[in-house]
């Protein structure tokens, strides 16, 4: 590398950072720079370009009226405010909704409203780390939820220093706080991020852990670790026969599928069964995978990405004996959390994937969900980008059992809000 454009490109990122700490600190025009807009690589130095940074937009007031393109009138109404960094939500059969925060609190929503303690009973989380974005991640509820009263937390165990461990824990909800909470799976993958959980409609529990996100990194290939992976278990954590990598030398037997960066979303196709995955790429790259047992996704022997710098990551984006994505962006959106709607409150949307995204491009501000409509042989045919006024990062999307979307905002200031018909009389 040229050392004189590589000091330079090094110098701009920390006079970048410089103005960024400075206009924090003055606190410019009374509004927050937030540090979560920058992403992991953009504090690296050398990983990538100086970041672009600009004044985070608050939360909207009350409710902001929008129109989808074939779904009009609608209301995005603001349920809950004050979250930090909201990362996953489930809903209790009596209306009450559980919201995980990646600093390591569960909070519960009910009637409306956020209370104000949070839920007891989680285990100690380790944040922060090397890339910042350790934590609590993913809430779910068992299938059986109304006879076991079973809720499992996807997290980051301490593991020595500032290094977490991606675990699966389990507790016994009592109405008011989480009970007899245990961890059931220890994955001994530490130096992670994202963790998402769903049951398959085989009673299983399938639960993703995210690979390092540089090219350079290999882990998600490597069958011994459980880095870059999807896992099967069964309810009470322990390993089905049947998986499709159990018995075989130096291969971790939980193993569902390899070659994954950055698992955001997993969810149940509800018309075929198939599990599907969001998944993020770098720059460029983000994936939609449908997930099959034993297969290999291609991360990071190939990619439809390019590094942060704009080189490709791989010559060819596809390769023998490696899946191809149903749904790629270019640029990346940045994927997180997604739900395939089957409600009646919006019957124009039915059969759509709605996937949420933290930013398109590297762009702050331009936080949004998709809306991916697909034919009856589930191959894409048109996008449309929706929640783009609020300029919120998006974290997590789900369809609620009164047929709304929720939606979570990926804000220190982070909000609950929901997309609703607005009544046009």
């Amino acid at each position: 590398m040229n050392f004189s454009s590589d000091w330079t490109r090094r110098s701009g990122r920390v006079a970048s950072l410089i103005a960024f700490i400075g206009a924090a600190a003055l606190g410019i025009g009374g509004a927050h720079l937030d540090k979560q807009t920058l992403a992991p690589h953009e504090i690296n130095g050398g990983d990538a370009p100086p970041p672009i940074l600009r004044e985070t937009q608050p939360p909207p007031r009350g409710h902001l009226d929008i129109d989808s393109a074939v779904q009009p009138h609608l209301r995005i109404a603001v349920v809950a405010k004050g979250l930090e960094q909201p990362w996953s939500l489930a809903f209790l059969p009596d209306g009450a909704m559980l919201i995980t925060e990646r600093s390591g609190r569960l909070r519960i929503v009910r009637d409306g409203k956020l209370q104000g303690e949070p839920i007891a009973g989680v285990p100690r989380v380790q944040t922060g780390g090397p890339r910042g974005l350790q934590g609590l991640m993913d809430v779910a509820l068992d299938p059986n939820f109304r006879t076991n009263k079973w809720v499992y937390l996807a997290y980051h165990k301490p593991a020595g220093g500032d290094a977490g461990e991606t675990v699966l824990a389990r507790g016994t909800w009592n109405g008011s706080a989480l009970v007899d909470v245990r961890d059931i799976f220890d994955s001994g993958a530490t130096d992670t991020e994202a963790s998402r959980i769903a049951f398959g409609r085989d009673g299983m529990l399938y639960m993703s852990i995210s690979a390092p996100g540089s090219p350079k990194i290999r882990r998600a290939q490597d069958p011994n670790d459980y880095a870059g992976k999807t896992i099967r278990l069964r309810a009470d954590g322990s390993i089905p026969g049947d998986d499709p990598f159990v018995g075989r030398a130096g291969v971790k037997p939980a193993i569902f599928t390899s070659g994954h960066r950055n698992g955001h979303g997993l969810a149940v196709n509800p018309e075929t069964g198939e599990l599907w995955e969001t998944e993020q790429g770098p720059n460029g790259g983000d994936e939609v995978n449908i997930l099959r047992a034993g297969c290999n996704y291609g991360w990071p022997v190939v990619s439809y990405g390019r590094d942060y710098w704009g080189s490709p990551v791989s010559a060819h984006p596809f390769h023998d004996g490696m899946e191809d994505p149903v749904v790629v962006w270019l640029p990346s959106i940045g994927v997180t959390g997604m739900t395939f709607y089957t409600g009646e409150r919006f019957p124009h949307w039915k059969r759509n994937l709605f996937v949420g995204g933290l930013r398109q491009g590297g762009i702050p501000g331009t936080g949004q969900i998709q809306r991916i409509i697909f034919n009856d042989r589930w191959q894409e045919l048109r996008r449309e980008p929706l929640l783009t006024e609020l300029k919120q990062r998006i974290r997590d999307v789900r369809q609620g059992p009164d047929g709304l979307l929720y939606v979570l905002t990926a804000e220190d200031d982070g909000a609950l809000l929901r997309i609703e018909p607005r009544d046009t009389k």
